[in-house]
Parts: structure tokens; sequence; C-alpha cells
């Protein structure tokens, strides 16, 4: 007994030691799980430490990269805790070829891990690599509806296939399918960018799409962004009147020989079932139409010098909603409600004659009468049409557009079954997640994530519904922190960065969007700021050095082009968005919150000239450290010279004045406290209402908590009544609204000019949720979550908080509790970081400095007010 009662305690003991011990997973290959394209010829590998073990950290790794079962590189025992962005050092890598990796570590008690599950990448093409030919329609193509054209190849594979990768792009947009099968699963490929500049590929594992013996290749391309509308003037063909296709897959037989099978004169082209296809008005299919008769193409001969590689996420297919309720509106209209404002579109099935139909328009909102409504969508038809063939039961679902929808108006002569709607967006995976006890502020957390998820479509857009969905440089900057904490963006904008630098004028100006669609409309504050704002917020939330290192020349020529605007370091000219879309009062009781534009641009070119500085440090450029340091101080001087009284008054006395004044540091540090009560009486003076708009919304609650106003940040948060973050959510919004009224209280609605109920701008909030009301934060000298700081500050007689955070280590999160009286807090800190933890006490803080696991905290409850509070080192 006693023998079996040892043996079992051992047999426990090693579990509990096997379990505890060090596990290395989550491999990715310059932010991506097995990417099939990268382009950095020396790629950077991350890996998270999976472990149970309290107060672990690396302390040495060993990375192999091999290709096949041939060793290029081993980086031997190398001393360091870093796991993030970890460079290949090894012999140069080919283009095209696809190698493994796998690491181990050590932790900070020597034990080693067991080699990881081997991850692989795919260096991308080189120009010289392509063989393909861009190949035209040869037929004659109706100019009016423009039907999708199709291409086909058809091909012999005699011997057995080991592999095979295709490479695609296109002018317009592609789906393809070889044997019927799909090719990959991403939507509106290859994606928005300047075509001229920078045109993406993508690389598909199609091995287990192929067969032995004849294989039939098909790919159907739409207008999309090359050729079709695009942007409210009603503009089509910007980049080119024609589609094009470029495709290229490479196929390994398993005796070792190759085989490339190229787009060239060799294809077929013809239309089919896609009649017409628009991203902003919709498109008609008609199963009707078959391709029966095939067309000669024609070869072009286009450059191949804009050819980039896919580094980003693709856009995909998400949730699916099966229809809330069906309405039959005062009108006597059929109107499906998905109950959530969406980016996307539906697919259903349908039975009928040949010629029946089934027509679906897209709208956000039912106007004040329950009606279908789309007038907000301007000229943007957003309108499905799907005509019958008569055989059978047939399945329907757009491939070419997408909508901003909630609602949908069916009618036709048919109805349709098994409804839903699809979402679209790009595959940035989720990181983060906020609740609270109040279900406003959580149905606002849900809201401002559905707006981020709709607008990140292969670029930051303004809104995904209207006949404009570009990617508006105010609107990504300011949310840019927020949607790094719901989601890994890191890709995400490094791609839409390239493209503002490519975008960028000769001068240095930044355009208003980017792609760039508007020509010489460019260097506006807030919105070219994005230049330096979103490189430097990424590298923090991401400790992603390359991203500064690649933005750099764009980020100081913007601040130059700044200067070279400026009069005695003044910048008081040329066109200015300001404060977009602040409060403007309907009557006479109440201020117009307008703050002046030059004061707006004076603020932001101190604060990119700050963020310059920055990123000079974090790169060693020491001389052009010492250079714009000088310059920063010239650009404070000038501001307060121009802007402030003697007594702090700053001149257009508006809560954005303040806001942008303390948050970039322009005020002396004896005008700050004044300042700061200052913008507290404004806010008062309105009755505890924000009066911001793009530019001051962001950053007004960081003031508030910065400068000892919590309770005065709780107030804003929680306030329902027109204008604040809770008032749309009162009105049952699934989103972010553009306007703070874009529905007024009897429910008629703002312009229809300009105003979607989509746009996340003012959901930048997000972020000061999670750092502050939850207390995810970190050590902002040490970036990307390498070293953590939590510290809630509980307030707005919330008795709950709790939010999460994967960072590059893993999950770090905080889940804080008040309950008759007392505090209790729970934290997670992740393998291979520190933390600062600051727990609340009745007067103030306690620090606790800790490494990763679990940790439980109880104190006497505490409630936050406006004063100063006090941290003890515990």
């Amino acid at each position: 007994m006693i023998n079996r009662l040892s043996l079992l305690f051992i047999s426990q003991l090693l579990c509990v030691q096997l379990f505890a011990q060090v596990k290395v997973d989550q491999l990715l290959t310059e932010n991506l799980k097995n990417p099939e394209s990268v382009e950095n010829t020396t790629p950077r590998f991350s890996w998270k430490l999976n472990t149970t073990q309290a107060n672990t950290t690396q302390t040495a790794y060993e990375l192999t990269v091999l290709q096949g079962n041939t060793p290029l590189w081993n980086s031997g025992k190398v001393n360091s805790d870093q796991s993030i962005f970890v460079p290949y050092a090894g012999t140069t890598l080919q283009s095209g070829n696809k190698y493994t990796w796998k690491v181990r570590v050590w932790d900070n008690k020597q034990k080693a891990s067991a080699w990881s599950t081997p991850a692989y990448f795919r260096l991308a093409l080189a120009k010289s690599d392509w063989k393909a030919k861009w190949i035209e329609p040869g037929y004659e193509e109706d100019t009016i509806l423009r039907p999708s054209p199709i291409f086909k190849k058809s091909f012999r594979a005699d011997k057995k296939i080991a592999s095979a990768v295709a490479y695609i792009t296109c002018h317009g947009v592609y789906e393809g399918s070889i044997n019927g099968k799909r090719i990959g699963d991403a939507y509106l490929a290859p994606g928005f960018t300047d075509y001229v500049k920078r045109l993406q590929y993508q690389a598909y594992d199609v091995t287990n799409l192929l067969q032995n013996g004849d294989n039939n290749i098909e790919l159907t391309l739409g207008s999309g962004w090359y050729r079709g509308i695009v942007g409210w003037w009603n503009q089509a063909n910007h980049y080119g009147k024609t589609l094009a296709l470029l495709y290229q897959m490479e196929i390994t037989y398993t005796d070792d020989t190759k085989e490339t099978i190229i787009s060239d004169e060799n294809w077929k082209s013809t239309t089919g079932k896609i009649a017409y296809s628009e991203l902003y008005n919709g498109e008609t299919i008609d199963n009707r139409k078959e391709s029966s008769t095939w067309h000669p193409v024609k070869v072009v001969n286009y450059s191949f010098d804009n050819l980039v590689p896919t580094t980003s996420e693709l856009v995909t297919k998400h949730e699916t909603f099966k229809p809330a309720a069906v309405i039959t509106t005062p009108k006597g209209e059929t109107v499906i409600d998905f109950g959530q404002n969406l980016s996307g579109f539906i697919h259903f099935k349908a039975s009928g004659k040949a010629g029946d139909s089934i027509i679906l328009e897209h709208g956000e909102v039912l106007d004040k009468a329950g009606n279908f409504y789309n007038a907000n969508l301007r000229t943007a038809a957003a309108k499905d049409v799907f005509i019958l063939s008569g055989k059978g039961e047939e399945y329907f679902e757009p491939h070419f557009t997408y909508h901003g929808f909630r609602y949908v108006r069916v009618s036709g002569s048919v109805k349709p079954v098994q409804t839903e709607a699809v979402t679209l967006y790009s595959d940035c995976p989720l990181t983060g997640d906020f609740e609270c006890s109040n279900p406003m502020i959580n149905q606002l957390q849900h809201n401002i994530l559905w707006s981020q998820n709709d607008n990140f479509v292969d670029i930051p857009t303004d809104c995904p519904q209207r006949d404009e969905r570009l990617g508006w440089t105010g609107d990504a900057q300011t949310f840019s922190k927020t949607a790094a904490f719901n989601r890994n963006v890191n890709n995400f904008f490094a791609k839409w960065l390239k493209d503002l630098a490519a975008d960028q004028l000769p001068n240095g100006a930044v355009p208003f969007v980017v792609p760039n669609l508007m020509g010489d409309a460019a260097g506006a504050a807030g919105w070219a700021d994005a230049a330096t704002v979103i490189p430097w917020t990424i590298y923090q939330a991401y400790g992603d050095k390359k991203i500064l290192a690649d933005q750099y020349p764009s980020m100081k020529a913007w601040v130059d082009f700044i200067q070279s605007r400026t009069h005695n370091d003044l910048w008081d000219n040329g066109f200015q968005f300001g404060d977009w879309l602040s409060y403007r009062a309907d009557g006479l009781t109440e201020n117009t919150a307008n703050t002046d534009s030059y004061l707006v641009a004076q603020c932001y070119y101190a604060y990119s000239t700050q963020l310059l500085i920055n990123a000079a440090k974090t790169l060693g450029k020491q001389e052009d450290v010492d250079k714009y340091s000088a310059l920063l101080k010239r650009i404070k001087e000038a501001f307060f010279t121009e802007y402030v009284t003697p007594k702090g008054r700053i001149m257009s006395n508006t809560q954005t004045a303040y806001v942008l004044a303390l948050q970039f540091d322009l005020l002396p540090e004896n005008l700050r406290p004044i300042a700061a009560r200052n913008l507290a009486a404004n806010i008062a003076s309105y009755k505890y209402h924000l009066t911001t708009g793009f530019l001051g919304t962001y950053f007004l609650t960081n003031v508030l908590s910065n400068h000892g106003y919590i309770d005065v940040a709780y107030k804003l948060l929680l306030q329902d009544t027109y204008p604040s973050w809770l008032y749309p959510v009162k009105m049952n919004a699934t989103t972010i609204w553009e306007r703070w009224d874009g529905m007024r209280p009897d429910s008629t609605f703002q312009t229809t000019d300009m105003n979607s109920f989509n746009h996340y701008s003012y959901g930048a909030i997000g972020e000061w949720m999670y750092r502050v009301v939850a207390g995810i934060d970190m050590d902002p000298s040490v970036p990307g979550y390498k070293k953590i700081r939590i510290k809630p500050q509980p307030g707005g007689n919330l008795s709950y908080a709790k939010a999460s955070l994967e960072t590059g280590y893993g999950k770090v999160g905080v889940d804080w509790k008040i309950n008759d009286g007392k505090f209790t807090m729970d934290v997670e800190i992740p393998a291979n970081t520190t933390a600062e933890i600051f727990v609340p006490v009745n007067d103030g803080y306690e620090k606790k400095n800790v490494g990763s696991g679990k940790y439980h905290y109880e104190s006497a409850s505490t409630t936050f007010q406006n004063k100063s509070l006090t941290v003890k080192e515990k």
C-alpha cells in the first residue's frame, strides 16, 4: 500500500513538473502564422512561452531554420530574453522557397524547453522570378454594364504532385478556382492600394486543389477599386479602364522536377453570371447566363516594378447573422433587420422560374415612421439583384461588392430563404476584451469594436456604406491606439503606412485620404499627422522597431513640410479641417465649441515634432534629435506667445483647445493646473457634456484623468444625452456614429450629405477604458508590453471592470470588483514579462513589482475623486 501511494505521489509530482515546464508555441514569422509570401529577406521570428510557473522569464534561445531537411542556420544558444522580432541571421534566403523553423528556450531556472513544433514561411518572389504575362479579355466589352470577365486555362499534370503555389494579382479584384474548388478564402483581393505605385499579389498553397491528369483553372475579375466608381464625385476608371490578370503557379513534382503555369496567350476569356458589379452600387447576378463562348485573350505589356507581396491579413468572411426580425413597414415593404450594423453582404437560397428576381437594398437605420431609409448613402445604390435560372433551388452570394447595413429591403418576384448576413473585414486577430458593470458602457465597447471591424477592409476606411469608404488619415490616426487594443493591427497599419509613404507628395505633404484619390488635397493638421502618430503608436503597442525605421523618412518629410509653411515657427496658413464635427449649438443659450483651426494646427505641429524626436532617439539618430528638439522648443514658444494669456487662458477657450495644449505639453508647468481647471469648468458649463470633435475627443478623458479630474472623466463617459458617447447607445446604436446627433432625440436625422452611422473616430475613448477603467497599460520606455503597468482608476459607480489583452508575450488580464466595502483585483501577467501593479487603497495606491503569474489583491473600497493620489512602494 505504501509503495502504491509512493508511486502515485511520484507520478503526480512528475505530471505537475511536466505541466509546469516551459513550452514554446504560437510561432509567427513577420507577425503571421505560416505566411506564404514574406517580403523581408531577413524575416523576424516571434514566439510565446507557455507555462504555469510564476516569475518565468526566458534567459536564452536557440533557433534553427531549415529548407526541407537541410539546416540553413542555427543561432546557437543566444543569451537573451528577446522572444519577439528575432531576425534571421543565416545565409541568403532564396525567393519563392519554403523554409521551416523551430525554437527552444531556457528559462530563469536554467531549464531548457523542448523544441517547438516547426512553423514555416515562404519568401516572396523577386521581380526576376515573374514569368507570367499580363492578359486582358479578348472580346469586345459591354462598356455600360461591364460584366465580370472570366479567364480559364486547362493543363495536364502527368506526374505526382508534391506541392504547388499560385501567385495571383489583377487590375481589379478577383476570385479563383482550380477544378471547381475555391482558391483561398480572401475576398476583394488584391486589396486597395495605388495600383500604379504598389500592386499587391497573393500567394496560395494550392497543392490540395490540383489532381493528377486534367486540371482547370478559372479566375473571375470585378471592377473593384481599379476601375470601379470610387469617391462621392462618382468617378470611375481611376487607375485604368480594362481589367487584367496576372497568374503564376509553381508546381513541384515528387521527382523534384518543376513546372510553371502562367497567364499567357494560351488562356481563354468570356463573361458569365456576374452581369454588373460595383463596390458602391452592388452586384447583378444572372444565373441564366452561361459561360459558353470562349474568346482569345490579349497579352499586354504592363510593368512588374510595382508588384509587392501581401504582408497583412486578407479580407475574409467572419460572423454570420440570421434575421433578428422580418418587418412589414408602414409603406408595406418587406425589410429584414439583422440586429447589427455591419459590413458585408447577404447570401441566401431561392427557387422559381427562369427570369424571376430578388432585389436587396441595404440601409443602416429605419426612419422615424419605421420605414426603410438609405438617403444617407448618397449616390451609392447598395443594391444587389439576383436573377434565377429556374433550375431548382439556387444559391446566391455577391462576389465583388460589400455594403454597410443593418436593414435590407427585399423585393422581387420570389422570396429568399435561409437568408444570412455575412461580415467581411480584414482578418486581424482579436486581442482585446473589455467588460464592466454598466451595460451601456459594454454596448459602447461593442459598438467601438464593430465599427473597427466594419471599417478595416484592407485599409482603414471612414465608413462602409456610402459613396466614400476612403482611407481618411485623420480618422485612422485618432483611432489607432484603440484599434491596437481590440485587434492585432501591426501588419494592417504597416501595409497602409507604406501606401501613405508611396502617396506622400514630393513636398512632404500627406494626402487627406490614402490611397490618394484626391490629387493635391493634402497637408491638413490632425489628418496628415497619421504619418507620425501611427508609426509611433504601433511601435509602442507591439515593439516593432522596423515600422519606425521604414516610416522614418515619411515622418521626417511631413514635419519638414510643416516647417516650410510656417512663419516664425507658427503654422497659421493653408486649409485646415480643425476639430472636425465638434459641437455646434442650435440655440442662443449655449456657445458653439469652435476651436481656432490654426491653434489646432500648431498643437499638432508640436505633437508630430515630438514623435519624430522619439523615433530619432529610438533609431539612434542623434543629429536629428538635437535638430528637432531645438525646433520643438521654438514651436512651443510660438504657441504660447500666440494663443495663451499670462494667466493660462487659451484663446479659443474650448475643451479641445485645453485638451490639446495639455496633452501635447505646450504649457509651462505652473499653468497646467490652471488649464486643467479651466477645462473642467468648461465641461461643467455644458452640464458635463463633451463638445469636442474628431481631434479633441480622443484625448479628452486622458487629460482629465492625468490631471486629477477622474470624476469629471467618468461623468462624461456616463453622460447619455446629446452630445455624449452613450447618447447613440441610448438610441439603440450598434456601431459608432459619425456625428454626435446623427439621429436626433425625436428620431429625425442629421443632413444626408454626411451622416454615417458606422464611423469609428469617436470610438477612440476605447483605449481609455482599457487603460484607465480596467487598468491595462505599459511602461512607455519598454514598448510592446515587455514591462506591464496595471493601474485601474475605479469610478463612475462601477462595481466591477475586467479586461484582457493578448500581447506579443501572452495574455494580460485584470478583473477588479468592489463589493460590500471591499476592493478585490485579480491580475494575470504573461511569461517573459514583468509588471508594476498599483493596488488602489483609500489614500492612493500600493505599488507591487511582480513577474509573470496570477495574483489576487484585496483592500478597503476606494472611491477616486478630484485629488492627487499617492503611491506606496511594496
